[in-house]
């Protein structure tokens, strides 16, 4: 079973996906932009259930309030590849406010060297938009690359953090 919300917020209606587990909890399989490259859509057979992502919403809101640094969400970790899963682990680590290059994300992964465009093409296949913080990730030379939602999301998310001045 998959359940759907919408969320309001300063980036344009966020579309929540996830999927129940046992103890009411909602495991978040996307959080998709309006206009993303590879976003989520709604499909037949998706209930909407605006109640199981408030807590997910609530720290959304706080996130764009500058109330909140970290997000405290369960993932479905049933999506992507074995090395995407693995890209996607280290994007959880880069603390807010900081930013890493797409070359250091491959070093700490093990796929230095051509692997940086592999990398690349797992980050921007990153489903969890905002929570898993791949706006942090940049070109070596400090420029604003790609962003599946687009690069002016991603520059006003890391002005939201006060990487960019």
């Amino acid at each position: 079973m998959t359940v759907y919300a919408y969320a309001d917020g300063p980036l344009g209606e966020m579309l929540l996906v996830g999927r129940p587990v046992p103890g009411g909890r909602v495991l978040l399989r996307s959080l998709s932009l309006p206009g993303q490259k590879g976003g989520a859509v709604v499909e037949d057979g998706w209930t909407s259930d605006p109640e199981a992502f408030e807590e997910v919403a609530g720290q959304l809101r706080e996130y764009f309030a500058g109330e909140r640094e970290r997000f405290e969400v369960e993932f479905d970790g049933d999506a992507g590849t074995a090395f995407q899963r693995r890209v996607w682990r280290v994007l959880e680590e880069v603390p807010y406010g900081t930013t890493v290059s797409y070359g250091e994300i491959a070093r700490r992964v093990g796929s230095a060297g051509a692997g940086v465009r592999a990398v690349g093409t797992a980050i921007g296949r990153n489903p969890l938009l905002v929570v898993r913080p791949c706006h942090r990730v940049i070109g070596a030379d400090g420029a604003l690359r790609g962003y599946a939602a687009g690069v002016g999301r991603k520059e006003r998310l890391l002005g939201l953090e006060g990487v960019l001045v």
